[in-house]
């Protein structure tokens, strides 16, 4: 019997083993291909951050050696500049670098396609690049050389030595000291020296790409967190407030603001609400939970947005933008007085499709830039600005609207909507100079709730 048993066993036992052994083998050529397949793109990632570090010496070095009349010549190389450095930023994303000091670097190559964009958009005919602008091209042109120098090193010793990327990534996640690693050596002296550079004299229209919104910007008297939970409680109709958890956040900073929650019995999360401690204004509200299915359209959700925006004392706002997730309706209004629609003071409003609920509003674009503006007379009329656009663009529609171009400004427009090539779009022209400051294209959602 057992010999039998034996005889049955033994040949099942031996296909396990195999099968066993096979499954091991694929499951080790499995990760070893996954392995292989991480390195190599971290290997081209980061031969390709050097030479586009290289690149963007050259370039800042061709663009310096123009004539100062050249603006043309200038603006191509401004241009080139951008295009390198967001490579550059792009290639560092891919490495793992999350948790190496790395950010003095990136935050430069960031400052420095700021400021060639922001150089490149303008009209250099009428504003070319001044003084201190060409100091500070002279200033990135030497610091590149040494960035582009370093980062040549390390690239020198990964080639010599063979040396993987996949070590800086088990180093970084294991947290073990990271002296030997010649890479992450190399990183963190780029970055060494890069914060031991002299502050750059930036232009003021890059510099305004970082400006912070600071609260004391806001009008007003500082509330208290009692004045805050009645303005919490007031908005989500509730007659007892003593519901409302209220905490203060960044004392002491620009960025002082008071907390409002409350528990909601369909959700984990329940309600939260930030206000502004000078004002007391409401910054933004979410009440998100899961929507299973959708009930409503496009109109509809808008329908029931403006109504809420409406009853919320968000007078004179118009839908601009419509997008959708997992059954949640997401729509941008902005102000729209005196036949102008004004961009910059805008709200998002977050409209579940099963029932039409309101789960989220973002008003910081509203509290920080609503206020009183005087708007020039158009020197353009709409029809001269109309002659701007393609004989084969179709117009449905024009209106004036004020909003924030490239280069961080406040402009005046004519804004077209119309289809062109099976498309819908939204164009906006300078009412001064006639350009095109900005396209939008249209979703079919996006055009019926602005029907």
């Amino acid at each position: 019997m057992y010999k039998r048993l034996s005889m049955v066993m033994f040949p099942i036992l031996v296909l396990a083993l195999i099968g066993t052994g096979v499954w091991g083998y694929l499951e080790h050529q499995e990760k070893n291909s996954i392995l292989i397949k991480a390195e190599n793109q971290y290997q081209r990632a980061f031969h390709d951050l050097s030479f586009h570090m290289d690149k963007l010496h050259t370039e800042l070095g061709n663009t310096l050696a123009v004539n100062s009349t050249s603006q043309d010549v200038y603006k191509k190389g401004l241009i080139n500049v951008w295009r390198i450095t967001s490579q550059a930023q792009n290639e560092i994303g891919q490495l793992p670098l999350t948790l190496l000091p790395f950010n003095k670097t990136q935050e430069l190559l960031a400052n420095i396609s700021s400021f060639s964009y922001r150089a490149a958009v303008r009209d250099l005919s009428k504003q070319p690049l001044d003084e201190n602008e060409l100091k500070t091209l002279n200033t990135l042109y030497e610091h590149s050389a040494d960035m582009s120098k370093e980062l040549r090193g390390v690239q020198s010793k990964v080639i010599q030595n063979n040396l993987r990327w996949m070590d800086v990534e088990l180093a970084i996640a294991s947290q073990k000291e990271h002296a030997d690693n010649v890479i992450i050596d190399g990183f963190t002296t780029v970055d060494k020296k890069v914060g031991e550079y002299p502050e750059i004299n930036w232009s003021p229209a890059v510099m305004s790409v970082h400006q912070k919104r600071d609260v004391n910007m806001l009008g007003g008297n500082i509330v208290s967190a009692d004045e805050v939970k009645q303005k919490a409680a007031q908005f989500l109709g509730l007659q007892d407030g003593s519901a409302v958890q209220v905490i203060e956040n960044g004392g002491g900073t620009e960025y002082q603001s008071f907390s409002a929650s409350v528990p909601k019995p369909d959700s984990h999360d329940g309600i939260h609400m930030d206000y502004s401690k000078k004002g007391g204004q409401l910054l933004w509200f979410s009440a998100a939970r899961d929507v299973p299915q959708k009930s409503l359209d496009a109109r509809t959700a808008r329908d029931k947005a403006a109504q809420f925006l409406d009853e919320h004392n968000y007078k004179d706002m118009t839908a601009v933008s419509y997008d959708e997730y997992n059954n949640v309706a997401s729509l941008t209004f902005a102000s729209h007085k005196n036949d102008v629609t004004n961009y910059l003071e805008k709200v998002a409003v977050k409209v579940a499709l099963d029932n039409g609920e309101i789960t989220g509003l973002e008003a910081t674009d509203y509290v920080f830039n609503k206020k009183e503006r005087q708007l020039k007379a158009p020197k353009l009329t709409a029809d001269e600005a109309r002659k701007t656009l393609s004989p084969n663009f179709q117009v449905d529609g024009v209106s004036k609207a004020l909003i924030r171009n490239d280069i961080d400004e406040e402009v005046q427009c004519y804004q077209f909507t119309g289809r062109v090539n099976g498309g819908q779009y939204r164009i906006f022209i300078n009412t001064e100079s006639g350009s095109h400051e900005k396209i939008d294209h249209l979703t079919a959602e996006q055009a019926q709730t602005q029907a």
